[in-house]
């Protein structure tokens, strides 16, 4: 079992290996998406910074003036991208603490998630609708957050032998 500390299961240790896991996960997502961006010749999607102004507008979060406001929404988008990265993966290591799950079980559920709350985030503020999209963006969208739940679930297995270990 994937017991954390010896009196059963530790939900502070879990959140913290999950806080770990979906940093791993999100970088891994990040480095595969600027790699696409590479190869393809292909621009930096406007979703993130589109969903983080209508986040803004929908929690009164004043942006600012316009000018300021496109620089602040362009770090509010990655940002909000990083939370439901680490997120997911908290979520995650908390339902699944103290059970074993294959790693690339737990990589396809981490990511699956992640790819969920994200593409109905979108959806939810009108930025994209998924049902519109092509098998190429299907593509585009699934192998990054797949790349994503295999590193978070990569790390999350390891920081539970290192804690076994201890």
């Amino acid at each position: 079992m994937w017991a954390y500390g010896k009196s059963g299961v530790d939900r502070t240790g879990a959140a913290v290996d999950g806080a770990i896991a979906g940093t791993v996960g999100t970088l891994a997502l990040n480095a595969v998406t600027y790699l696409d961006m590479i190869i393809r010749a292909r621009p930096a999607s406007s979703t993130p910074e589109e969903t983080a102004g209508r986040f803004a507008r929908v929690v009164h979060l004043d942006l600012g003036p316009e000018d300021r406001a496109a620089n602040r929404r362009s770090g509010l988008g990655p940002l909000l991208g990083y939370g439901t990265g680490v997120g997911t993966a908290v979520l995650f290591t908390l339902l699944a603490a103290g059970r074993r799950w294959p790693l690339p079980v737990a990589g396809v559920v981490m990511g699956a998630g992640a790819m969920l709350a994200t593409d109905a985030t979108f959806a939810g503020f009108g930025v994209s609708d998924p049902r519109r999209w092509s098998r190429s963006d299907w593509v585009s969208d699934a192998v990054p957050h797949l790349v994503y739940g295999l590193a978070a679930a990569a790390t999350w297995h390891r920081l539970g032998r290192s804690r076994r270990s201890r």
